[in-house]
């Protein structure tokens, strides 16, 4: 009985130290990047504000599985993705997994001056609850998402730059 007694007491523990430690972690993470495009705005808009056209950026909606309800909403296996907000620069979607988490996704167009560059900034937004494995957990999100990320916006700056054509000498 005094083992058990002992054994209660110090799982009880554990998960208290757990909570307590989970809780010096950040609430809300924040995996973002970017990348120059030499373009002008409207071309990129055009593949990044319709979710039919991430087909031809995006590693993963080119599968069967990915079934696209409109240019606002998408289902691309067990994720929902809706857009949320859109304007001239932004596009906000809410990306919902399949266990109830929402992770906030805005993807910011920024052009220069002389309309030659855009830098495209893509960000995942997640906030957290007060639960230990959920604040831990977080800590690998930028070390998967981020490099799927990198990968998606370097598809999307292969595929306008492509499209270019060279000025005349």
């Amino acid at each position: 009985m005094r083992f058990i007694k002992l054994g209660m007491i110090s799982v009880i523990a554990l998960l208290v130290v757990a909570t307590a430690l989970g809780l010096l972690f950040p609430s809300k993470v924040l995996v973002s990047r970017a990348v120059n495009i030499k373009s002008a705005k409207a071309p990129i808009y055009t593949l990044v504000t319709d979710l039919r056209n991430w087909k031809n950026w995006v590693e993963g909606m080119q599968d069967s599985s990915v079934k696209l309800f409109s240019a606002t909403e998408a289902q691309m296996g067990k994720t929902r993705l809706m857009v949320t907000a859109k304007t001239d620069s932004t596009l906000k979607i809410n990306w919902q997994l399949a266990n109830g988490i929402v992770q906030q996704s805005t993807i910011r167009l920024i052009a220069d001056s002389s309309q030659q560059i855009t830098v495209v900034q893509w960000q995942f937004v997640q906030y957290l609850r007060w639960y230990p494995w959920e604040r831990f957990g977080s800590m690998m999100n930028d070390k998967i998402i981020g490099p799927l990320m990198e990968k998606n916006l370097s598809n999307l700056k292969q595929k306008i730059e492509s499209t270019q054509t060279a000025p005349n000498d």
